[in-house]
């Protein structure tokens, strides 16, 4: 198979680079963002043609979509980053959407916990649980969402949270320095989920193609790594295998960083119908972390 990745300069594009290495299938990565030395083919998922053009140069049998607009608060305050979030999270996968049905390919597409959270719940989310987002994010990565199975294109849309790698900028990375550099930290205890390290999920991507696991099973899946825990607990744990010592931790509540978007407080996803799905065994949070913070140490 040829399998097109959009967004490959991201925290999660870059992993798939690194699983890409070992598949028997041909992997072509693109995006706007060029980084010197790295292969990237141009592409603007904002076009249309553009990716029907793609797909045939490359004979594109499924296409992973690992681009999004993913700055929450900016396009909660800038009517003109609103509209780029809509154009990039849900008019640029109905684009990819129809350029791979039409060579009756695959798409996988990525979306995101914020599409829940104006309904208070305290039990992991369901597929089929209705999306009630508390933000523009959340609402275009929805509007997404929809207008790919509009399409009736062969579509798996993986619902995750908290993703964090060595790549790029995220709050595994965030901390590793804050707690390094700084005496002192505050950090939210009342915002619940599971941290999600990307390789975890490339790897898990790469077993339902490589594995033509998606045949026949279309749909919304929730994945993310085993596990609840508070970005304060994270912290913690983030400290404690980095061996930085000297930060005084701190519990807060989210009140305290008022925010232009009200983030879900409880966003852990039920795994179940992914596990049972796709037969891929779940690593847990922290033994992910651990992975992810050697691997950043090593690389020094």
């Amino acid at each position: 198979m040829n399998i097109l990745v959009t967004g490959a300069n991201g925290q999660l594009g870059n992993e798939m680079r690194i699983i890409a290495k070992n598949s028997n299938d041909n992997y072509i990565f693109t995006d706007v963002n060029q980084v010197e030395g790295v292969d990237t083919i141009y592409l603007d998922i904002t076009d249309l043609d553009a990716i029907r053009k793609a797909v045939a140069d490359n004979n594109v049998d499924a296409i992973v979509n690992c681009a999004a607009w993913t700055n929450v608060d900016a396009c909660e305050t800038d009517e003109k980053l609103a509209a780029l979030a809509e154009k990039l999270n849900a008019d640029a996968p109905e684009n990819l959407a129809k350029a791979i049905k039409e060579v009756n390919g695959l798409l996988v597409q990525i979306s995101t916990d914020y599409v829940f959270g104006k309904e208070p719940y305290n039990t992991p989310c369901k597929e089929d649980q209705k999306g009630t987002p508390t933000g523009v994010y959340g609402t275009t990565k929805l509007h997404g969402e929809q207008k790919i199975i509009a399409t009736d294109v062969k579509h798996v849309i993986i619902r995750t949270a908290w993703l964090y790698s060595e790549f790029g900028k995220n709050f595994c990375k965030t901390m590793l320095n804050l707690t390094a550099t700084k005496p002192a930290l505050n950090v939210v205890f009342d915002q619940c989920g599971t941290p999600f390290y990307a390789y975890d999920l490339a790897a898990a991507i790469f077993d339902i193609i490589s594995n033509r696991k998606f045949e026949g099973n279309t749909g919304i899946y929730h994945y993310s790594n085993e596990g609840v825990t508070s970005w304060y607990d994270f912290t913690k744990m983030i400290a404690k295998i980095a061996g930085h010592k000297g930060c005084d931790i701190q519990p807060c509540y989210s009140s305290e960083y008022p925010s232009p978007v009200k983030r879900p407080l409880y966003s852990v996803l039920d795994k179940k119908t992914f596990k049972d799905t796709f037969s891929i065994r779940v690593p847990y949070w922290v033994d992910s972390l651990e992975v992810c913070i050697n691997n950043l140490k090593n690389n020094k």
